[in-house]
C-alpha cells in the first residue's frame, strides 16, 4: 500500500474512534458519554446523571405495555430521593404505538400517568437509525433487538448496565435490583 493511503486510513480510523468515543460507545464502558435530547429538543449529557441509579425505558402510548407507565411513576417517586431515575424514551418502531408528537406525548404522560420522570426526544431502537444509546446497551446486556416497547435497562451508580427486562415486566418486579443497587 502507498504511505498516502496508510496515512489517509489511519486517519479516517481516528476519526470514527474520536465520534464514537464522543458519542458514548462500547470505548467509554457507562452510559455517561452519551448525549441525547429532551423531548422538547433540548440537549442533556446523561453524564448528569453520574452516580444515580438509572432505568432506561422505550415507551410508548398506544401500547399494551402502556399501563407499565403507573408502576415506573410509582418506582420513580418511591426512589427518587435515594437517587433513582428512570429515563423514558418514546420509540414509534412497534406497530406505530407512540405517533404524537412531543407536546402531545408530554400530555398524554401527564394526564392519564402523572409522569414527572423524564422524557427524551423519540428515537429508533432497531435497524439501521437505533439511537447510539441503544447499540451500547444491546453490546453490553445481549438479548437480540429489542422486541417490543418498554423493554428496560437497569443501570449501576458507576452508569454500567447491569441487567436487562423484557417488555411484559413490570415495574414493580425491579424494586429488589433496584434496591440492591441503592443500597
Amino acid at each position: 500500500m502507498k504511505p498516502f493511503v496508510l496515512v489517509g486510513l489511519a486517519l479516517i480510523f481516528s476519526t470514527i474512534g474520536t465520534l464514537w468515543a464522543e458519542e458514548g460507545s462500547p470505548s467509554t464502558q457507562t452510559v455517561y458519554g452519551f448525549k441525547t435530547q429532551t423531548l422538547e429538543g433540548k440537549p442533556v449529557k446523561l453524564s448528569q446523571y453520574r452516580g444515580q441509579v438509572l432505568l432506561i425505558v422505550n415507551v410508548a402510548s398506544k401500547c399494551g405495555f402502556t399501563p407499565q407507565y403507573q408502576g415506573l411513576e410509582a418506582l420513580y417517586e418511591k426512589y427518587k430521593d435515594r437517587g433513582f431515575v428512570i429515563l423514558g424514551f418514546p420509540c414509534n418502531q412497534f406497530a406505530h404505538q407512540e405517533p404524537g408528537d412531543a407536546k402531545t406525548i408530554r400530555s398524554f404522560c401527564s394526564l392519564n400517568y402523572g409522569v414527572t420522570f423524564p422524557l427524551f426526544h423519540k428515537i429508533d431502537v432497531n435497524g439501521p437509525q437505533k439511537d447510539p444509546l441503544y447499540v451500547y446497551l444491546e453490546k453490553v446486556l445481549p438479548g437480540g433487538d429489542i422486541g417490543w416497547n418498554f423493554t428496560k435497562f437497569l443501570i449501576d451508580r458507576q452508569g454500567r448496565p447491569v441487567q436487562r427486562y423484557a417488555s411484559p415486566v413490570k415495574p414493580e418486579a425491579l424494586e429488589a435490583d433496584i434496591e440492591k443497587l441503592l443500597e
